[in-house]
């Protein structure tokens, strides 16, 4: 089955919803058209006169990077300037650009969970939760024959998803009564006569960003022309977002052998490091990119060091008053690792849903390099 870019970012944001991006970012589809057929797929952390090129050369009809191509509005588009060019050569070579940034780093399978299995750390929980995800009761009025295709149809469409249990409904008999009007075409019963027919009150929990598709399912599977139900606010959250992630070594480590262990697994060549070489480390936080900001709240949840990159001067002065060890791996270099995992999820969902588009890799150059 051919995909399009519609079936791609509803692939992407089932796995990485918008909504829990940060408010500042930008993320979703830049440029292109949501129709357009996809059978070859860019996966890269951003989009660089390099990346474009070999784009292009490759006949690639859709970029997914890490890295927004816009931040702030664009006042121009002059293809003098090299922006301006990018836009250029991505439109007139029909190549559609989608962005996937703070909502990747914050995800529950995103980068930043990623980076922490990765390292091997244990009892891995949130750093600071950034988004709780609103969660709603759904209750629908079914006729007895029709529970089952009814229940189906919206558990299959995302409701019902307790912790690790899916399908999670409550259903109890009871007679619904009605009485069609003139214009009106029951499915039981006829125009002018009160019904009384015996139906299930179904029952599930709804996440918010499901909510609109299950409730399509429901006028799809439901039998009755006008259907019956009601969507209660619940005080209690579903899941929770966080840019970082905070878990605990298998052993103690000094912090010399901690930065050998994060260069052997996450393939990285250099650190910057704040603490000196024989303190020990356990107790790990971890942020993608740039993390300085969770300084504090490593501090405040007990953490020994702080993985992340482009930490400043006076970042680092502040988490050594602290006495909050800081490894900077580099910003490009923690976040290159998005490429490998957004790629392996993209290859499991297009082949649940039958698209088989081809789905490279492309590494950008390294911005900033040691000599």
């Amino acid at each position: 089955m051919q995909a399009t870019v519609r079936d791609i970012s509803s692939l992407l944001e089932a796995l990485y919803p918008p909504y829990i991006a940060e408010e500042w970012d930008n993320v979703g589809l830049q440029i292109g058209s949501y129709a357009n057929q996809v059978k070859k797929i860019m996966v890269t952390l951003e989009a660089d006169k390099e990346i474009v090129s070999e784009a292009i050369q490759q006949k690639i009809d859709l970029i997914i990077t890490h890295h927004p191509l816009f931040f702030k509005p664009v006042k121009a588009i002059n293809f003098d300037r090299p922006q301006g060019d990018l836009i250029r050569k991505l439109i007139q070579h029909n190549i559609s650009l989608y962005a996937a940034h703070t909502n990747l780093d914050a995800g529950s399978n995103g980068l930043n969970q990623y980076l922490a299995e990765k390292l091997e750390l244990q009892n891995i929980t949130l750093l600071d939760a950034s988004y709780s995800e609103t969660l709603y009761k759904l209750v629908v009025y079914v006729p007895e024959e029709y529970e089952v295709q009814v229940r189906q149809s919206i558990t299959d469409a995302g409701a019902g998803h307790i912790g690790k249990y899916s399908h999670c409904t409550f259903r109890m008999p009871g007679t619904g009564t009605f009485l069609p009007q003139k214009g009106s075409q029951p499915f039981i019963g006829a125009t002018g006569q009160l019904e009384e027919v015996a139906e299930i009150r179904l029952e599930t929990i709804v996440p918010q960003n499901k909510l609109d598709q299950v409730l399509t399912s429901i006028k799809k599977s439901h039998p009755y022309e006008e259907v019956a139900y009601d969507i209660y606010p619940l005080v209690n959250r579903n899941l929770s977002f966080s840019p970082g992630r905070i878990g605990v070594l298998p052993e103690s480590m000094n912090l010399r052998k901690f930065c050998e262990h994060v260069k052997q697994k996450l393939a990285i060549n250099t650190l910057r490091v704040v603490g000196d070489e024989q303190d020990v480390v356990n107790k790990i936080a971890l942020v993608s990119g740039s993390g300085a900001d969770f300084i504090n709240a490593a501090h405040r949840n007990g953490c020994d060091l702080l993985l992340t990159g482009d930490v400043k001067y006076h970042e680092a002065k502040d988490a050594q008053a602290l006495g909050l060890k800081i490894a900077d791996a580099g910003h490009q270099q923690m976040e290159r690792l998005m490429a490998p995992l957004l790629a392996e999820q993209l290859r499991a969902g297009c082949a649940a849903k039958g698209y088989a588009p081809e789905i490279i890799i492309q590494y950008s150059q390294e911005c900033i390099k040691t000599i």
